[in-house]
């Protein structure tokens, strides 16, 4: 167990009021600076020394990145300072993302999510983290910058393990983009933890479904597996099985099960691998059979 340290460590900082003075800034110290939005994992990092910055850099109060915003064209962003609770409570994210509005729920307590940054969750890249399922099923891009220029990139590509990213040295995310989802689309976020309030998941599992006349089932599915990988991941041949297959309760429960044998969970302090992956199968076919009845698909 990591000591808690009396105080923070030394550091400078820094609040530019442009994403010019902050990209020109990280151009010339990206290696010695940590951008920060809410803080709320970054500054714990910095508490226990896991992470030494000479510059903290705020960029919270930058113009765009607490906004956001719907284009019935280009769907929904979201900018890198928005809260989990701005997301949260948000009409349209209610109303046609609903499976992020109630997973930004399952992150900490309200006190945490009023400093907490949807963006911020995401780079953490932690593969408990609660948001990142939804935002993989709804189809997610991210927006950085860097002295470099600005490039996008799904976040389906965007992990490379535990804590690891593609965000190159100097970069910011700016935003993420959800596209427009499915008409007529439906979906569930079910986690697990060792407590109901302020746990990390012990598995958590995001199912999105939409009709699709061209496959057999009428239907495609995607499904997430989070806690349980070095990063979130989809369950391919689950979704497979669900589009090519008649709806029913033995397609549901072949599909729970495919969906136990994707996961590669590990024993922990938390958890036993074998528990996590017997609670992906149940939350699994929990989670579609709620899908299915939003859809009013007969099991």
């Amino acid at each position: 167990m990591i000591q808690p340290y009396p105080r923070f460590p030394d550091f400078e900082y820094i609040k530019p009021l442009s994403i010019e003075e902050a990209v020109e800034f990280l151009k010339n110290h990206s290696d010695q600076s940590r951008p920060y939005a809410g803080g709320t994992d970054c500054f714990v990092l910095l508490r226990d020394r896991r992470i030494h910055p000479k510059y903290m850099l705020d960029l919270k109060s930058l113009p765009g990145f607490d906004q956001i915003t719907f284009d019935h064209a280009k769907g929904l962003t979201i900018g890198a300072a928005v809260t989990l609770n701005q997301v949260i409570q948000n009409p349209k994210i209610k109303k046609m993302y609903p499976i992020l509005a109630s997973s930004a729920m399952e992150v900490g307590g309200y006190q945490l999510r009023s400093r907490a940054t949807l963006v911020g969750n995401l780079c953490n890249a932690s593969p408990c983290g609660d948001t990142i399922g939804p935002c993989l099923v709804y189809g997610g891009n991210l927006y950085l910058v860097s002295s470099y220029g600005e490039r996008t990139v799904e976040l389906c590509h965007f992990y490379r393990g535990p804590g690891k990213t593609d965000l190159k040295p100097g970069e910011i995310v700016t935003s993420i983009t959800l596209p427009v989802p499915p008409l007529k689309c439906a979906g569930k976020y079910l986690s697990i933890g060792r407590n109901k309030l302020g746990d990390l998941a012990i598995a958590a599992v995001t199912v999105l479904a939409y009709p699709q006349p061209k496959t057999p089932s009428g239907f495609q599915f995607k499904i997430t597996l989070s806690a349980v990988a070095p990063t979130v991941i989809f369950t391919e041949k689950a979704q497979t099985l669900l589009a090519k297959n008649r709806l029913t309760s033995q397609i549901v429960e072949k599909a729970a099960e495919e969906a136990e044998k994707a996961c590669s969970p590990i024993d922990d302090i938390r958890s036993s691998a074998a528990y996590r992956r017997a609670m992906v199968q149940t939350l699994t076919r929990r989670a579609l059979r709620l899908t299915c009845e939003q859809l009013q698909i007969p099991l």
